[in-house]
């Protein structure tokens, strides 16, 4: 994470620098007139101050004048009028225009020569100024009028460097926290409060750690159940086998006629033990769908779970009660199988004479799917624990391995609704799917 700390912070100095640096160097380069015009104070505010004293004091002071400013910056200065012809003599060498038109090449001239149009406010006449300044003056000048923009240049390079400190700090210390998480999530020491300052932020980092922290909780309580079902698993796979080993070795001592009467208890208890792996994996499976979505018609699935109730209780009455056009998008085998086990836990506490009712409707964007029974119902205080995977109310003595309920809440739960356990206020039980409608919803 170092490595990327300094090729941030690297990227961002140098990229400043070098704009900083090359507007400097390009505009002095590509303006090296306008600088020395309006900057050398051999030069700077000349115009106006002659014009003021060529128009109030007449031509002699303002001659004064030039001469005056030439012995203090050693400047030669000449002006002309709209015409081009001189107001003044002027401060130049007399032999100086002679030299020049010798010269092929500006540039071995012993002088830099700048020219400079002044428009003067009170009487409106434009003036021509030449200024010749010796090179050597010149390069004095240059020298010292670098101290300045070095100094300044000095200045924004700390600003800069600050400046790309605070913004490299600000991308890489979010990383790092991000790493420690994601190490932390690794080893399933995860917190989440570890990340609750990133997450408060407003801008991408903080969605990044928001959608981190519902991860990690998503993974912790995966592992979480995941753990709890091993342990409920081996719990409930004990005593089949124990019953088989049991048994098995009362097999053995047995004379053939008592053989005879211990294998169907054998038969019955394998049976019990592939009815609760079979469970175990159909509740595995839940998770593991990765198949796409589709559409459900819930009529004629519902029509379809009514005729496998009728075989497997044919004197229950079973009342169905849903729109033939209500659909929805998800998966129809975990919503059949949900449904299944809703109907049989439904059956197995339905007293005789009763009827069994079965009803789907849209409210709002949810869909609500409501299987009631007329049983006993569940007692208050157990009503939160059932759809655990393996628990079964003190007291039930219907069969069963406490997995039917869990299947259908992680059912619901996959299609992004919820399984809602409560007693009916007239009486029995009321297990109902709550299920967005809505193609978006997350799963």
């Amino acid at each position: 994470m170092r490595t990327l700390f300094w090729r941030i912070f690297a990227t961002f100095w140098l990229a400043i620098a070098l704009v900083a640096g090359l507007s400097l160097l390009l505009g002095r380069a590509l303006n090296q007139d306008a600088w020395i015009l309006a900057q050398h104070p051999g030069i700077r505010g000349v115009a106006a101050e002659w014009s003021l004293r060529f128009e109030q004091q007449g031509p002699e002071a303002a001659q004064e004048f030039l001469e005056r400013h030439r012995h203090r910056h050693r400047v030669d200065i000449q002006v002309l009028d709209e015409t081009g012809q001189l107001l003044v003599r002027g401060t130049f060498p007399r032999r100086a225009a002679a030299f020049e038109a010798r010269q092929h090449n500006p540039q071995r001239l012993p002088w830099r020569r700048l020219t400079e149009d002044y428009t003067s406010p009170q009487s409106e006449q434009t003036y021509l100024f030449i200024y010749r300044i010796p090179h050597p003056e010149l390069a004095t000048w240059h020298r010292d009028s670098l101290l300045w923009p070095l100094s300044a240049l000095v200045i924004a390079v700390v600003v800069l460097t600050l400046l790309s400190v605070l913004l490299t700090l600000s991308i890489t210390r979010p990383l790092n926290r991000l790493r420690g998480a994601v190490h932390d999530l690794g080893r399933t020491t995860y917190q989440q409060h570890s990340l609750a300052r990133l997450a408060s932020r407003r801008d991408e980092l903080g969605t990044l750690a928001r959608d981190f922290n519902r991860m990690g909780a998503r993974l912790q309580d995966l592992i979480g159940s995941q753990r709890q079902l091993l342990r409920d698993v081996s719990h409930e796979l004990r005593s089949p086998l124990a019953r088989l080993r049991i048994a098995l070795a009362l097999a053995e001592r047995a004379s053939d006629a008592e053989r005879a009467r211990l294998w169907p208890r054998l038969v019955q208890e394998c049976d019990r033990l592939e009815a609760l792996i079979s469970e175990i994996l159909v509740l595995a499976r839940v998770d593991a769908e990765s198949s796409q979505r589709q559409p459900v018609n819930l009529a004629a699935l519902l029509e379809k779970l009514r005729d496998d109730a009728r075989l497997l209780a044919p004197q229950q009455e079973l009342r169905v009660e849903v729109p033939a056009d209500l659909q929805l998008q998800g998966w129809p085998d975990l919503l059949e199988r949900a449904l299944d086990n809703l109907l049989r836990n439904a059956l197995r506490f339905n007293p005789a004479g009763q009827p069994l009712e079965v009803s789907a409707r849209r409210d709002g964007e949810q869909l609500l799917i409501e299987v009631r029974d007329h049983g006993p119902g569940a007692a208050a205080e157990h009503l939160a624990q059932l759809g655990e995977p393996f628990f079964r109310a003190p007291g039930q003595a219907s069969a069963g391995h406490g997995l039917g309920l869990a299947i259908a809440r992680r059912a619901a739960q996959r299609h992004g609704g919820q399984l809602v356990l409560a007693n009916h206020p007239q009486g029995g039980f009321v297990a109902r799917l709550e299920l967005p409608l809505n193609l978006g919803a997350e799963a």
